[in-house]
């Protein structure tokens, strides 16, 4: 099997030391499958003559034979001064974090990713936390069965008894409700384990889930595409499955990511990210945790003010066309204290340039937001390359207002702990 690891923006060429024509085609078919992709998947990998290009998408695209793993990268021109084992790790870390995967990254989880790709990490993790479950016992709901038995339990079903049992005078038409492990949570438990077998090397990882398909051999099997998403429900009876059910989503449903059956990928797989997105839900989640305690409620992706609507040639309170959608909103008590916006793009780190490398669009993003929303407090937050100081530069004011809009940066390389902390220190003014 070939395999490479480039990092964003990184490359693979084809011919003997790389991917070979077929296997490059393939990559790109399953690559086009993504929900997120373009028509011709330009935005996660570039198709060139003599080579293959991730672009900014992190995580895995798999074909028959062959996969593709991307890693994050802040600054697509300078060389890499980390090592793939710690970004991979760090990329883990983002994941547990934005989505809640409650993982454990103990030292057993962090040795496992400098030896494994992110997809293999994730099996291992969500075969792990599986098996710890299953062992503990299945969630069972009761479920309405009808059967004929010797005795009665239950109801009698009258008019069955009186038809079809009419000439079995010894059988009793019953219906009864029975608990069993047939939930929609535990068919797509279930069918994961068996999809993602397909796709893991490691032999104890693949021995793990052999031992998970047999625990869970009473429960029937559903193809991918049908299994019962929506139906699952979780309560208080299986709140510690909430977290493994999280993470059987992100690899097998099409949200960020994509399984693929279709006639151009038949064997392909692509589990992707938008680093941007990540990003921004990274740093929405340590930010919950930095202000935890506090009155101020974090909204991500909130707001939802259009910037235009029809010309009547008074004043226009609100708009309905061109839908704004701000990054993160601080509230406290209803009054809206801030908005910040998250990308992920490197920060020049000049500083005679007077304005610090931020780009026209985002200024222009931030001053549509200072029109619709009532705050003085505009932040964009950027990621640090890792070991270079990171925090907030002098801010800018809005020509024909009194808004501040700060400028920062964080190191995303760090423990959780510490981005919390200065997460915590950027927002004390607010």
């Amino acid at each position: 099997m070939s395999h490479f690891t480039v990092r964003e923006w990184g490359h693979v060429k084809l011919g003997e030391d790389g991917f070979t024509l077929a296997q490059a085609d393939a990559l790109h078919a399953a690559a086009c499958q993504h929900p997120l992709a373009h028509r011709d998947g330009t935005n996660i990998l570039i198709y060139r003559r003599d080579r293959i290009v991730a672009r900014q998408m992190v995580g895995m695209v798999a074909a028959k034979g062959c996969s593709l793993e991307i890693l994050p990268k802040v600054d697509p021109d300078t060389v890499d001064s980390e090592t793939p084992d710690a970004v991979r790790n760090r990329l883990v870390r983002m994941l547990d974090v934005a989505l809640g995967l409650d993982l454990d990254m103990g030292r057993e989880a962090a040795i496992d990713t400098q030896s494994h790709t992110l997809l293999e990490v994730l099996i291992r993790a969500f075969a792990d936390k599986l098996m710890a479950e299953v062992r503990r016992g299945l969630p069972r709901l009761y479920l309405q069965c009808e059967d004929d038995l010797p005795a009665l339990r239950g109801r009698l079903d009258v008019t069955r008894q009186f038809t079809q049992n009419a000439v079995r005078p010894d059988r009793l038409a019953c219906r009864f409700d029975q608990l069993e492990p047939d939930t929609p949570l535990m068919r797509v438990m279930a069918s994961s384990v068996v999809f993602l077998g397909k796709y893991v090397r490691s032999p104890a990882t693949r021995r793990k889930l052999d031992e998970l398909r047999h625990a869970l051999a009473e429960i029937p099997l559903v193809p991918v595409a049908r299994l019962p998403w929506k139906a699952v429900q979780i309560d208080r009876t299986n709140r510690r499955w909430e977290s493994l059910f999280r993470l059987a989503q992100l690899l097998l449903r099409r949200d960020w990511q994509a399984t693929h059956h279709a006639t151009r990928a038949p064997d392909g797989f692509s589990l992707l990210f938008p680093m941007n997105d990540l990003f921004e839900k990274y740093i929405a989640a340590l930010m919950r945790k930095a202000l935890a305690g506090s009155d101020i409620e974090v909204v991500d992706q909130g707001g939802h003010r259009a910037c235009l609507g029809a010309f009547t040639g008074g004043h226009l309170e609100n708009g309905d066309v061109f839908r704004t959608k701000p990054d993160i909103i601080l509230r406290q008590s209803g009054r809206l204290l801030a908005i910040i916006d998250t990308k992920w793009k490197k920060l020049a780190t000049n500083t005679l340039d007077r304005k610090h490398g931020v780009s026209q669009g985002d200024v222009y993003q931030l001053m549509a937001y200072a029109r619709l929303y009532p705050t003085r407090e505009l932040m964009l937050l950027y990621p640090s390359i890792p070991g270079e100081p990171c925090g907030e530069r002098e801010p800018f004011g809005v020509a024909g207002g009194s808004e501040r809009l700060a400028i920062a940066t964080i190191d995303t390389s760090q423990a959780e702990d510490e981005v919390t902390r200065r997460i915590a220190k950027l927002c004390e003014r607010f």
